[in-house]
């Protein structure tokens, strides 16, 4: 059977929106976007490039998809991370989208769908889509944590797991912890059932 991940890039506030550039993704006011920028190296560009890479299915929200849909298709196959994405199985999950335009997407109407996929992947991935992840996870169906944590602060934006989102969980770390020249760090985390809680200082 397959695993879910989720790959999020974001701040030591917990800020996912908008990473990769100004009007990425503008909702709810947002003018911090293209954060990520400021801190690629060829380090952490491999690292995550790698990750693509091994990805054999993708995984998105409605607004993620949207935007990405928006975007790789007219990077072209000369950009590698156009090319895997083009190529590759693709799905939205969407109350209200019917029929999807990125060619080699289908939709999914519930998270529990999403469960159906490890019968047909091995590695699927979750890119941004934070309402999405927050949903997963409550179902029981995300699977992994590969989180990029930039060291910088925005004060305001999307936070991954905001006030309400998401449900109470362990985790465990699944591999060494890497960092990057630009500071950057990379934290991989495995869901590891429920957290111990209510233990007192020193037990």
């Amino acid at each position: 059977m397959g695993s879910i991940t989720l790959d999020l890039f974001m701040t030591l506030d917990g800020i996912y929106q908008g990473p990769g550039s100004a009007d990425e993704d503008p909702s709810g006011g947002f003018t911090l976007g293209g954060w990520q920028a400021a801190f690629a190296d060829a380090e952490s560009g491999s690292a995550i490039m790698a990750g693509i890479n091994q990805m054999d299915a993708l995984l998105l929200g409605r607004r993620t998809y949207d935007i990405f849909a928006g975007y790789w298709p007219q990077r072209g196959d000369t950009n590698p991370i156009a090319e895997k994405f083009n190529s590759m199985d693709k799905y939205v999950v969407s109350r209200t989208l019917d029929e999807a335009d990125w060619e080699g997407t289908g939709v999914l109407s519930t998270v529990e769908e999403a469960a159906v996929l490890k019968d047909r992947y091995q590695d699927i991935h979750v890119v941004g889509s934070g309402a999405l992840a927050g949903a997963l996870l409550a179902a029981g169906i995300l699977d992994r944590l590969n989180l990029f944590l930039y060291p910088v602060t925005l004060g305001s934006g999307k936070r991954i797991f905001a006030d309400g989102a998401g449900v109470p969980a362990a985790f465990t770390l699944a591999s060494n912890p890497q960092s990057f020249p630009s500071g950057v760090l990379r934290l991989v985390y495995e869901r590891d059932g429920a957290p111990v809680t209510g233990m007192d200082a020193g037990e």
